[in-house]
């Protein structure tokens, strides 16, 4: 969940681990803190509660000179987010600093042992104790060694990190290390680089070295970088990736935020996803590294994810058993690892991860395999853990996500799991090449439809104002469209911190009418599908008690248009079970109006963070 930095080379380090600290703050941004190496052989640092940017206002004063240094963004598990629960962390000679993402499961066992050996530990947190596992290391089995005193170290803990360690004594290099939290790192003749991905590489280098799991990597100060196995035997061929966007692509570019920017963004990553997708036999998958044969032998299909992805879950649900006709079960990632998943040897799981990295899905798709199924990925991002860990991957192409609420990569992982499921029902038989053809066209019109809603956002900002004074919302929907709801009160609470809950529409009058009173925001998604009528009905019992209703609505829908107090209009959609691709950008647009007006920082919201690497 933490964001790490981590340079050593001919530049002043500070600049860089600035810079990617505010590239990487979606990862977390409770705490930040920075130690430099500096030309006395002393490590200087500051650490801060709040946001980077008061880290950059203090470290303007500090004087931090030096070439070598480490930076941490932080997202609390352990301890409050104050001063001195911020990363860095050091030993206690003060000599070697260490900043941490991850999570050390025994980190109590382990500070009850360095506190009867002499050690003073002056924070909260689990991640202090590595700093003196090193210690201990350094000054014993592996003394004048750091790779060695990391290597022992990380040897004592139990549970997930990502580490750069640099001490005082050895001028000029930087240790990191990997397990179950992603790090990579950049060789360049300016030095070399580390960070928790490659958001803030991109603009150094096109090419990154990724650590694997138990993996160590000595960086020096001439740009050359060593990785390790867990022996401490060299690795000749470590993993690498190649960075295929630009820098500028996680930049704010002239919007206001970055959910604005990456609102707007939506056409062109479906476009991406799309091109060069139809093929003679159907829809071209060679990602999937399944034959049609493995395909049509398929029996059941598990769905994992956690969050917004788990609501692409839903979504793809309803594509793969109406178009493929093969049972489909959504679970939560949090959940599916502690029950007894029904499977087969034809069983597959398809894990949907933003990030790659979401530690609850991962745990899942390991869990999954182990039984004996083939596990297969949808996800954003490049050499993620899920990619790599995956028989198959399919790659969304929305492009670097910096908002900690999803809106781009959302609307692009349901059309790969629309791709996904014509794939399977061309492989299944139940569709041909015609028709999975048709399907394919109707996906190659969403994008330009995602224009026009995108071009009404007026009538969301005025639909904004319907939740001034609101405590709580309700969002209703029925079939597809109730999970359309779903997400929708899912992006509200996350940037306004506005209670919301959404329901199955018919399952209004079971509970939740009870909270229906005058002016109380009821918003409906309420398309023309073949459901319409009914779902009318339930806006008509809304408007009896006196609630404000807020609908979007298909195009010259008068029905709704007389009932409700603003209508977020869609253009007709050819296919119903495409129509929340279109409809959830007026929702996304509706709680970025909302979390504005509430004066609510939309990009980076309260206790939240872009990737959850700990369970």
């Amino acid at each position: 969940m933490c964001g790490i930095v981590g340079y050593t080379g001919k530049n002043q380090a500070i600049t860089y681990l600035l810079e990617g600290l505010q590239t990487l703050e979606y990862r977390g941004y409770d705490s930040a803190g920075v130690a430099v190496l500096s030309p006395d052989g002393g490590l200087h640092g500051v650490k801060c509660a709040g946001r980077v940017s008061t880290l950059v206002e203090r470290c303007k004063t500090a004087n931090l000179v030096g070439t070598t240094g480490i930076a941490h963004t932080r997202w609390a598990t352990h301890g409050a987010p104050t001063d001195r629960n911020a990363h860095p962390h050091m030993d206690c000679s003060g000599r070697i600093a260490i900043v941490h993402n991850g999570i050390i499961e025994n980190f109590r066992e382990l500070r009850s042992y360095l506190s009867r050996n002499g050690h003073e530990l002056v924070s909260d947190t689990d991640s202090e104790v590595i700093a003196h596992l090193i210690e201990d290391a350094w000054k014993g089995p592996a003394a004048g060694d750091l790779v060695a005193a990391v290597r022992n170290a990380c040897q004592r803990l139990e549970g997930s990190w990502a580490l750069a360690v640099t001490c005082a004594d050895v001028p000029g290099k930087l240790v990191c290390a990997r397990k179950g939290s992603p790090l990579v790192i950049a060789s360049t003749e300016d030095g070399a680089y580390a960070a928790s991905d490659v958001t803030p590489l991109a603009a150094i280098s096109s090419h990154v070295i990724q650590l694997d799991d138990d993996q160590f990597a000595l960086l020096v100060e001439d740009g050359s970088v060593t990785v390790f196995d867990r022996e401490g035997m060299e690795v000749a061929n470590p993993s690498t990736i190649d960075i295929d966007w630009d820098a500028s692509a996680a930049t704010l570019g002239g919007y206001a935020d970055f959910m604005a920017k990456e609102i707007s963004e939506q056409p062109e990553a479906i476009e991406r996803l799309l091109k060069d997708r139809l093929g003679k036999h159907g829809i071209e998958m060679d990602e999937l590294s399944m034959t049609s044969e493995e395909l049509a032998a398929i029996d059941r299909i598990y769905l994992v994810a956690c969050g917004t992805s788990y609501h692409v879950c839903l979504i793809a649900r309803d594509m793969i058993e109406s178009w493929a006709k093969i049972p489909t079960l959504c679970e939560y990632a949090s959940e599916l690892n502690y029950k007894e998943p029904l499977v087969t040897d034809n069983t597959l799981c398809v894990i949907v991860t933003q990030s790659g990295e979401t530690a609850d899905t991962l745990t899942a798709a390991r869990r999954m395999r182990a039984l004996g199924c083939k596990v297969f990925a949808v996800t954003n991002v490049l050499g993620s853990t899920a990619a790599r860990e995956s028989d198959g991957t399919l790659y969304v192409q929305a492009g670097p996500e910096v908002c900690v609420a999803s809106t781009k990569a959302y609307t692009a992982q349901m059309v790969a799991c629309a791709l996904l499921a014509l794939r399977l029902a061309f492989a299944k038989g139940e569709m041909d090449r015609n028709e999975v053809g048709r399907h394919f066209h109707n996906l190659e019109a969403l994008p330009d439809l995602i224009r026009e809603v995108i071009a009404r956002r007026w009538q969301d900002k005025h639909a904004a104002q319907v939740f001034r004074n609101a405590r709580s919302a309700l969002f209703l929907g029925r079939g597809v469209n109730s999970t359309t709801a779903y997400e929708g009160a899912l992006k509200l609470k996350e940037i306004s911190y506005l209670h919301a809950e959404a329901y199955p529409a018919g399952e209004m009058k079971h509970g939740p009418i009870a909270l229906l009173e005058p002016g109380f925001p009821v918003v409906t998604v309420v398309p023309a599908d073949h459901i319409h009528d009914k779902t009318v009905s339930n806006i008509q019992e809304v408007i009896a008690r006196g609630a404000t209703c807020v609908a979007v609505a298909t195009d010259g829908d008068r029905d709704v248009a007389a009932l409700c107090h603003d209508v977020l209009w869609i253009p007709p959609v050819p296919e119903e079970r495409l129509i929340p691709i279109v409809a959830i950008v007026h929702l996304q647009m509706l709680a970025r109006y909302v979390a504005r007006a509430r004066g609510r920082d939309v990009d980076k919201p309260r206790n939240l963070a872009k990737s959850v690497t700990v369970e």
